[in-house]
C-alpha cells in the first residue's frame, strides 16, 4: 500500500500510533518507520497526524480538509492537490498504519500472546480520545476507507497468525492443524464487542479470560483447520 507520493503503507490498529487487528494498534501512540523523502515525507507526516487529531477530536463530521491543512500547517491548495478530499485522507491515514513497525506480541506461550494481544487491542479502543474508535465509525461513511480498513485488517491478521505457528512448534497445538483466523477472532472478538459495541466499561480482567476461552477451546479442537472439501 503506498501514499498519494508512492510512500508505503500498518493496530496505525494502528494510525495514530500503537496496535491493534492484530490491526489492532492504535496509530496515535505507535512509532512509524523512519523513511527518508524530504519535504514530500514531512509534508505527509504533518497532515496525517493532523488528520488522526482531527478524527479523534471531532469524529468524521467534523474531519475537513480545511482543518486539516490548518492544524498542519499546510496550505489546503496542497491538500487538495495530494489527497483530493476526506476519502483520500482516510485511505492514506490508514495505509499510513500499515507502515508502522508493528510485531505480534511473544511471551513464550499462546496464552500470554493473546493476553498481552487482548491488552493492546483495549488500550487502543479506550484511549481518550481514541483515534482506533473514530477511524472504525469513519470507515462507515466512505467506501474507499471501508476497503483500506479490510486490508488493514486482513494484514494484522495474517502477522499474528505467527502465534498459532509458535504455539504448534512448543507443543501447545497439533501442528498444522489450527485455524489461525478463527482462533484469533475467538479471541479478540469478546474485546471488540465489549468496548465498541456494547460502549460498556474497560473490564481489566477481559483480555486474560478472553484469551483463556480462546486457548481452551483451540485445545478441545473447535479451531481445527478444515480440510479441502470439509462443510
Amino acid at each position: 500500500m503506498t501514499d498519494p507520493e508512492g510512500t508505503p503503507a500498518p493496530a496505525d490498529m494502528s494510525a495514530a500510533s500503537a496496535p491493534d487487528a492484530s490491526g489492532v494498534t492504535d496509530p496515535a501512540t505507535a512509532k512509524p518507520d523512519r523513511r527518508p523523502g524530504g519535504r514530500t515525507a514531512r509534508i505527509r507526516a504533518q497532515v496525517l497526524a493532523a488528520v488522526r487529531a482531527e478524527l479523534a477530536e471531532n469524529g468524521h463530521e467534523g474531519l475537513t480538509m480545511e482543518g486539516v491543512a490548518t492544524r498542519a500547517g499546510v496550505h489546503r491548495a496542497t491538500v487538495y492537490r495530494r489527497w483530493r478530499d476526506v476519502g483520500g485522507l482516510l485511505v492514506d491515514v490508514i495505509d499510513a498504519a500499515g507502515e508502522i513497525d508493528w510485531q505480534p506480541p511473544d511471551t513464550g506461550s499462546l496464552h500470554g500472546d493473546l493476553t498481552a494481544l487482548n491488552e493492546e487491542i483495549q488500550e487502543s479502543l479506550t484511549v481518550e480520545p481514541s483515534f482506533a474508535v473514530a477511524l472504525m465509525a469513519a470507515s462507515f461513511h466512505s467506501e474507499r476507507a471501508a476497503r483500506a480498513q479490510t486490508r488493514l485488517w486482513e494484514d494484522r491478521y495474517a502477522q499474528c497468525a505467527i502465534l498459532v505457528e509458535r504455539a504448534a512448534e512448543r507443543g501447545e497445538l497439533p501442528p498444522g492443524q489450527t485455524d489461525a483466523r478463527r482462533l484469533l477472532l475467538a479471541a479478540t472478538a469478546p474485546v471488540y464487542h465489549h468496548l465498541v459495541l456494547l460502549r460498556a466499561a474497560p473490564d481489566p480482567r477481559l483480555p486474560e479470560q478472553a484469551a483463556t476461552a480462546a486457548v481452551l477451546a483451540s485445545a478441545g479442537g473447535a479451531f481445527t483447520a478444515r480440510g479441502e472439501g470439509s462443510p
